[in-house]
């Protein structure tokens, strides 16, 4: 029996749906603005987890274009019922002011990484939806029901109706069964039918620091639902010292072994020296990352093992243990003609005439788009900050005409906020290296005046960043050995969900390869190789 270290799913992998199928496990993540949608991530024993599938990589599934940040896929659900899989998702479209526009969609699949169908609409009242398979062969789905009336609270309470596969549509009725407690903010319901009762699980609290996750029962599937006798049944909220953070959104699985355990959301924030602990709590640029605890039951309730916080470490199921190969390699030379599945890009999938792995064979080539503040076809492929400590690096060549053109390395949170360290051109110095920040839609050019200048027999040019906990640099090299770190703090908080605009947005950190042609010239970057590297302490 192996000791789980949390979180299992380390960076940016939030709202997590636990799926057995036989010894098979599976859990489905948010991916938001980031393309190709939803993650899928497998494993044999509830510890070692490699990613198996992104399911919606294809535009008639999915298309993102000007999404606003923190938008689109939220909260997807994964299921498995009449020798298929069903997958539920949210496509946000608006997420400031008044309302919550999103649109909740079902694709199927027979095999987790197969071709999945094109999707199925199914409504638009309020997000987080999810789909329950009843005993009798029925189907519900249930979802937040969005109130946007001045005055009002938003989350109005969860709505089930019953869902028709012949029809392809929900039909009947529709009522709220749950409002929820006062922890409020009621979403992300989970039903389930256990020990003759049925479940709604859900998150309360936003899911910021005040995150929980909270469980009610029922003999009937309409309710009335009874709370937990001690709701909620997971938070970190009373627990400030506790290094997991944010826990709530939650969903529940029933091993081979039958052995309960509860996948979570949680957050690491930054360490803070000399910084009260309550006030601010801090700042998690890993985003919200996916834990998971032990449960246990009692009078027909569920218990999280050692009390109502996250563990850092859990006793695992009685399964022994499977460990998959790496599903990336340090270093990605781009030799294979595919893109590795831990790279995305926003919003859109880029097409070859975007991003082309034939143009030059060995090289990822990028056509350059728009800038990094757009919601609509940028040319940048990035991959998640999923450790405190890692050096990402790049080689690139680029020869820009104009100031417009600009190629490089880049960390970034949304549109709003992001560092790079570029390739472009000056009127009087040619070729040059420069610095590009974005804090909270403020612009800053740190080397004005002090543009790196590239000599001109130099062909390619190697970036790189390395980021140790609360900070990062930026680093250039013209032959791959001298190495020169620019001397420029940057600081990893500006890059979370806590400090964007004051907090609540929704995704973490990425860096990766970005080429910008705002001219419409279409200016082209061939990158060589990428290394993501955790440095370990």
């Amino acid at each position: 029996m192996a000791t789980i270290q949390n979180p299992i799913l380390t960076g940016f992998h939030p709202d997590p749906s636990i799926c057995r199928v036989g010894e098979d496990y599976y859990i489905a993540v948010s991916t938001f603005e980031w393309f190709p949608g939803v993650g899928i991530y497998h494993s044999k024993d509830l510890k070692n987890w490699h990613l198996a599938a992104r399911p919606l990589n294809r535009i008639s599934q999915l298309n993102m274009m000007g999404n606003p940040d923190s938008g689109g896929i939220w909260a997807p659900q994964l299921s498995y019922s009449d020798g298929k899989y069903w997958l539920i998702y949210t496509d946000v479209k608006v997420v400031e002011g008044q309302w919550k526009d999103c649109h909740n969609y079902l694709v199927n699949c027979e095999s987790i990484d197969g071709e999945w169908s094109d999707p199925i609409y199914l409504n638009s009242s309020g997000f987080d939806p999810s789909l329950f398979h009843d005993e009798d062969g029925r189907k519900y789905l249930v979802n937040m029901f969005w109130d946007h009336r001045v005055g009002n609270h938003n989350f109005y309470g969860i709505v089930l109706q019953e869902y028709n596969v012949e029809k392809q549509r929900l039909i009947g009725k529709k009522d709220i069964i749950f409002k929820g407690t006062d922890l409020k903010l009621t979403e992300a319901p989970h039903l389930y039918k256990m020990n003759g009762y049925y479940y709604i699980l859900t998150a309360e609290g936003g899911t910021k620091y005040d995150h929980a996750a909270t469980i009610a029962r029922s003999k009937e599937l309409w309710g009335p639902y009874e709370v937990h006798p001690e709701n909620p049944l997971l938070t970190s909220w009373a627990y400030p010292r506790n290094p997991l953070q944010k826990s709530g959104h939650a969903s529940i699985v029933k091993t081979h072994t039958d052995e309960w355990f509860l996948v979570h959301l949680t957050g690491r924030p930054l360490p803070k020296e000399g910084q009260p602990l309550l006030d601010h709590r801090g700042y998690c640029p890993l985003g919200r990352e996916t834990a998971i605890q032990r449960m246990e039951w009692r009078n027909d309730w569920p218990y999280v093992v050692g009390g109502n916080q996250p563990s850092l470490k859990i006793e695992g199921p009685n399964i022994g243990e499977v460990k998959w190969g790496r599903d990336y390699e340090e270093k990605d030379d781009f030799d294979t003609g595919i893109l590795n599945p831990h790279f995305q890009t926003l919003r859109i999938p880029l097409g070859e005439n975007i991003l082309a792995l034939k143009d030059n064979p060995g090289h990822l080539r990028l056509y350059g788009k728009e800038s990094l503040t757009s919601k609509f076809t940028q040319a940048f492929v990035a991959r998640r900050w999923q450790h405190f400590n890692f050096s990402a690096e790049t080689k690139v060549a680029f020869n820009p005409e104009s100031f417009q053109q600009s190629a490089g390395l880049v960390n970034y949170y949304n549109t709003q906020n992001w560092t790079s360290l570029q390739i472009t051109w000056h009127e009087d110095k040619g070729r040059i290296l420069e610095l590009m920040t974005c804090d909270n839609f403020i612009f800053n050019q740190p080397l004005i005046g002090k543009e790196v200048v590239i000599p001109d027999y130099v062909d390619y040019v190697y970036l790189r960043v390395e980021v140790n906990t609360s900070t990062y640099r930026y680093a250039y090299s013209f032959d791959g050995n001298n190495w020169t770190t620019i001397p420029v703090i940057f600081y990893s908080y500006k890059l979370s969900d806590d400090y964007i605009q004051g907090g609540g947005f929704f995704t973490g950190a990425f860096v990766g390869m970005q080429c910008q042609d705002t001219s419409g010239g279409n200016q082209y970057a061939d990158f060589d190789y990428f290394i993501y590297k955790e440095e370990r302490e």
